[in-house]
């Protein structure tokens, strides 16, 4: 019980850090907006995608990947708490506790991908602007899926943050690091026909699947047809990828990333 009341102050800490800078709150969706509107609106006359004459829609195919964007960069660099409090010297005080590492790895961890899921959640309320109808239904089932895709990722920053010391070098690794992640997320663009090295690294990826296990809950509550939704399924020796599939592939990562995140933190404070 001492481990689980451990985890929630960490995790607390996160959620009022988050909660108290109102400018991040709502720059949060500043970007989120421009993709869908900008970039969806404009690309809408011109990318034609699969299966248009049926009323598919571009904006469809791009908004569960705006989601999957803001949650591939807000559950990452949420880690950088995990730095900044080490490089300004709060975090002597954390580890000078009796508290195991393997407390504040994992209060970090959930913390990053509990803002995660909120700036998601807040992205939704884009939905009506870009004519994407969203309901009851389809909220309780992101919700979730987003928790878990952000999880995923935010183990993944704390298994990069854990051997980071300082706030520039952070933002220097992780700009390096998360720009082929999510150029290569197909996010912005179907996994279909590009070259075969994409092709390759696309599916090493882990935010490609997290983003379409995204897309995939939320074309079935837009009722996509069938044929269109077969064209975006990654597609794995020959074999196109449903939503359990994806379900399964995200949650092996999940558990991957979470051991490798506490066994850094745990390895690089001692």
């Amino acid at each position: 019980m001492k481990a689980l009341g451990d985890i929630y102050i960490i995790w607390y800490r996160e959620i009022l850090r988050f909660w108290h800078n109102k400018p991040r709150i709502a720059s949060s969706l500043g970007m989120p907006f421009l993709w869908l509107v900008i970039f969806g609106t404009g690309m809408r006359g011109t990318f034609q995608l699969f299966g248009a004459q049926e009323g598919f829609d571009f904006v469809q195919f791009l908004f569960p990947g705006v989601i999957g964007i803001t949650v591939l960069f807000t559950s990452i660099f949420s880690s950088i708490s995990l730095v900044r409090d080490r490089e300004f010297g709060i975090f002597k005080a954390i580890l000078v506790a009796p508290v195991s590492r393997v407390s504040i790895a994992l209060g970090k961890i959930l913390g990053g991908a509990t803002v995660s899921t909120l700036q998601a959640i807040l992205m939704l309320a884009l939905a009506p602007l870009v004519n994407v109808h969203l309901g009851l239904g389809m909220v309780l089932a992101l919700v979730p899926t987003i928790f878990l895709v952000a999880f995923t990722l935010a183990s993944l920053g704390m298994v990069v943050a854990s051997h980071l010391r300082s706030t520039e070098g952070f933002q220097m690794v992780m700009n390096l690091f998360m720009m082929p992640m999510f150029f290569l997320s197909g996010a912005l663009f179907p996994l279909a026909n590009i070259p075969r090295w994409m092709e390759v690294l696309s599916k090493v990826n882990p935010a490609s699947y997290g983003i379409d296990l995204i897309r995939q809950v939320t074309f079935h509550f837009l009722a996509v047809p069938p044929a269109i939704a077969e064209t975006f399924k990654i597609t794995i020796f020959g074999v196109k990828l449903g939503l359990v599939e994806d379900l399964i592939i995200v949650s092996f990562f999940a558990f991957l990333f979470v051991l490798l995140g506490v066994w850094s933190f745990a390895k690089a404070e001692r």
